[in-house]
């Protein structure tokens, strides 16, 4: 089973494009979707989600035509949007027994099953009867995968799900998106690179709407080696840098910036190369992006 978006494009009423012609093929398993704030991320997932019609474009599951069987898509679809709200004096028990009921499962006996099965998938079953507007962000991210994942479904679309936590309930929802089946398609879409390099074996990056790479990481990685050179410099000297070079990357470390340039060979003295990793791919091509330009790595979308 897997998702196969073609042409899709939006234009909202007030002119913002927000998808530019993608066309994309997702396969079972945990699938990356990374790109900036803006990036028409959102849009695609609720696209794909059928809360909202493309201009143009196709989505298939399957055997199923997304845009016009709906109603079977979100029969096998589990949603967790960037927000959503939660009845404050509710219980996780008494919530999740709701959702199944509106999810179709009326069988008592494996509704309740179902319910507690996902209380201890998610770490929640020792406050079940706990009202959930004592709950930090992290157990009310985990409370809303465990309404996702009622009723067994196979598509899984959760949308920028760990912005806002701390290290310690990122970790734990991220583990919790692991341990979902193999031969479910899981859609993670994100800003954060690390959380694609974690869990993703396929991702892909967009921005300003428009596709700018699809693919594996460790190959889009592989083709960044010996390209990635790093100097540690100084405030003064920055924006010469960022003048003459590609610059992908600027932070601080111990209160000295650091860049991080992409060049075939070396830019220049008190330059050393570095190993890629997938932030680098990340910041490269929405760096060449907002150049105007095709991305000259990997193989571009």
């Amino acid at each position: 089973m897997e998702l196969s978006i073609q042409d899709l494009t939006k234009t909202y009423p007030n002119g913002v494009r927000a998808l530019r012609g993608i066309s994309l093929t997702i396969p079972a398993g945990m699938f990356g979707l990374l790109g900036p704030n803006g990036a028409g991320k959102s849009t695609l997932m609720r696209t794909i989600a059928t809360l909202q019609d493309p201009d143009e474009g196709s989505i298939r599951f399957g055997a199923l035509d997304v845009l016009k069987q709906k109603s079977q898509l979100r029969e096998v679809l589990g949603y967790l949007p960037q927000e959503f709200g939660l009845y404050p004096n509710l219980a996780p028990e008494a919530i999740l027994e709701h959702f199944a009921v509106l999810k179709g499962l009326h069988d008592r006996g494996e509704r309740h099953a179902q319910v507690k099965a996902l209380l201890e998938q998610t770490n929640l079953y020792a406050v079940r009867k706990k009202a959930v507007g004592g709950f930090s962000g992290g157990m009310k991210q985990r409370l809303g995968i465990a309404i996702a994942l009622l009723g067994r479904p196979r598509l899984v679309i959760v949308d920028e799900p760990t912005a806002g936590l701390d290290p310690t309930e990122r970790h734990r929802f991220l583990n919790l998106l692991g341990e979902i089946g193999e031969d479910v398609v899981v859609i993670l879409s994100t800003h954060i690179v690390e959380d694609v390099a974690e869990l993703c074996p396929n991702f892909a990056i967009i921005a300003g709407g428009q596709l700018l790479y699809a693919g594996k990481p460790e190959a889009v990685i592989a083709t960044l080696r010996g390209k990635i050179w790093r100097k540690v410099t100084t405030r003064a000297e920055l924006p010469e840098l960022q003048k003459q070079l590609q610059v992908i990357s600027t932070r601080l470390i111990t209160g000295r910036p650091v860049v991080q340039v992409y060049q075939d060979g070396c830019p220049g003295p008190g330059f050393e190369t570095v190993e890629p990793n997938l932030e680098d791919v990340y910041f490269h091509h929405i760096a060449v992006a907002s150049q105007g330009a095709a991305a000259p790595i990997g193989r571009p979308a």
